[in-house]
């Protein structure tokens, strides 16, 4: 029998609804460096899942497809896009020729280092909230949960909201 889990606690909502908003923020900041780096955020996302492949993985349409959570003709149309653009390259398999693999050209790995690098120092110097979000769902004691503390305010910050 599957054993039943107790009530959520009113902290373990609110902790949640701040990972929840953590991840937002993250994932909104990731696309307007994206955007100002030149590559659309989906594009981004493409070079990034190519460049991280783990061991093993070969740049299918399948394979992006499973690691973006897109369909297959999404990925098709991303790749068709980014090849045009010179970030992508497509190539036949040299053992079955019906299989296409992609493969990050030179720009598209300058675009891509451009952006993670940003990323990486971001989540370096300010991902400790992001943490503690998790963090506090993963406690096994209720009530344990502190609101992540607010990043400092960045240039051009709106104030009084």
């Amino acid at each position: 029998m599957l054993e039943q889990m107790p009530s959520i606690t009113t902290e373990e909502y609110r902790a949640l609804a701040e990972l929840r908003h953590r991840i937002r923020l993250f994932l909104r900041e990731g696309d307007a460096k994206s955007r100002k780096s030149g590559l659309e955020p989906q594009q981004y996302l493409l070079l990034l899942a190519l460049r991280g492949l783990p061991d093993g993985a070969e740049g299918t349409i399948r394979t992006l497809a499973d690691r973006l959570a897109l369909k297959h003709h999404s990925v098709v149309e991303l790749v068709d896009r980014m090849s045009m653009r010179g970030y992508v390259r497509r190539n036949r398999s040299r053992h079955d020729r019906r299989r296409v693999l992609v493969s990050i050209l030179p720009r598209g790995e300058k675009l891509l280092e451009d952006v993670a690098k940003q990323r990486i120092s971001e989540l370096r110097s300010s991902g400790a909230a992001l943490v503690r979000a998790i963090e506090a769902l993963l406690e096994k004691k209720p009530g344990k949960y502190k609101e992540a503390k607010r990043s400092p305010r960045r240039r051009g910050a709106r104030v009084g909201r």
